[in-house]
């Protein structure tokens, strides 16, 4: 007897970007405010992030909501239905309840119907991730238009009292809408990993472990922190721009595309310092715009790289149908980079 064959799944032969949405919360935190918490001065900070101000979150600026707004606009811009979702990606590291993963209500709150919605956790290569799922999802013939979500609510996560991470973070989301193309709109996605340094950026402990330490100082008057992140700066300078800067080439090459052809560059918001590294190993012309929404926002992890994106359309320094070099790169040790065609 013949073993049946399986019909194979057909999807389009490319995808891109069709549309790109944010959100940034109301509260501005300048590097004024975060002097009250750590013995700085906003020259420091400035100089050794390039971050003035960054977004707090409200108490009704939750996870959820944030990734509504941003993702309307998203949905708005693309010209297609929420009904028309056939699935939401939703990359953050702050959203604290282990289950159900976020999507679920996003895609509910936003009319989705019954796409498949699920969150993943890497950091702040996790737009990156998301999108290269999208891309196999469409050109695999499992969806048709993919929601992708950045989101993140760091400052529940922040040490004010930390000195080398409190002035460092910020809240806010960011969306776009992958669909299909009859030309190729997303390059090929180069990302991966090395777990040799996981240690390097992380929560100070897991959930267990404080949730233990909170039940035996009980009734004892003793304060248990909060866990929250902790970072070891110069190891992660030292990978980020030398490492990082041969991914983000590697991207460049898979697509056929160089540094010149760029209409953008638009890296993760992790560092000014880490960004003008990278633009000087790649011999970036200066001819090439390049996102520095650190500036105002702050590192806003997974949620960075579509913020800033939509912050250079909006803003005239890019446009649509350029082309644009994305890279993101964080805890795990983790990253993503592509060459994408803008919205």
């Amino acid at each position: 007897m013949t073993t049946p064959q399986i019909r194979p799944a057909t999807g389009a032969a490319f995808s891109r970007i069709l549309g790109v949405g944010g959100y940034r919360p109301v509260r501005v935190i300048p590097n004024s405010e975060v002097l009250n918490w750590i013995d700085s001065s906003d020259e420091w900070i400035r100089s050794r992030s390039g971050i003035a101000e960054r977004r707090w979150a409200g108490p009704e600026e939750s996870v959820a909501e944030m990734s509504v707004q941003a993702a309307g606009k998203a949905i708005a811009q693309s010209g297609i239905s929420a009904e028309q979702i056939g699935g939401v990606i939703v990359a953050t590291v702050s959203h604290l309840k282990q289950t159900p993963a976020i999507a679920t209500e996003i895609a509910q709150r936003l009319g989705c119907g019954t796409a498949p919605a699920f969150d993943i956790s890497a950091a702040c290569a996790g737009f990156g991730y998301g999108l290269g799922l999208a891309d196999g999802m469409i050109r695999g013939g499992s969806a048709e238009y993919v929601l992708v979500i950045g989101v993140e609510r760091l400052s529940d996560l922040t040490d004010t009292s930390d000195r080398s991470t409190a002035f460092i973070f910020g809240d806010g989301a960011g969306a776009v809408i992958v669909g299909p193309s009859d030309t190729p709109g997303i390059g090929k996605v180069i990302w991966g990993s090395d777990g040799s340094q996981r240690d390097v950026i992380s929560q100070t402990q897991a959930w267990d472990t404080a949730f233990a330490k909170q039940d035996a100082v009980n009734g004892v008057g003793e304060e248990q922190k909060w866990p929250a992140l902790r970072m070891d700066g110069q190891p992660v300078f030292r990978w980020a721009v030398w490492e990082m800067a041969k991914v983000a080439q590697q991207a460049l090459d898979a697509a056929g595309i160089t540094a010149d052809q760029l209409g953008a560059f638009i890296p993760h918001q992790a560092n000014m310092r880490i960004t003008d590294a990278m633009i000087k190993a790649l011999k970036l012309p200066a001819s090439v715009p390049v996102a520095r929404d650190i500036a105002e926002t702050g590192n806003t992890s997974a949620a960075s790289i579509p913020l800033a994106m939509e912050r250079m359309l909006e803003s005239g320094e890019a446009r649509s149908g350029d082309l644009a070099l994305i890279i993101g790169f964080g805890a795990g040790l983790v990253y993503a980079a592509a060459v994408v065609t803008l919205p």
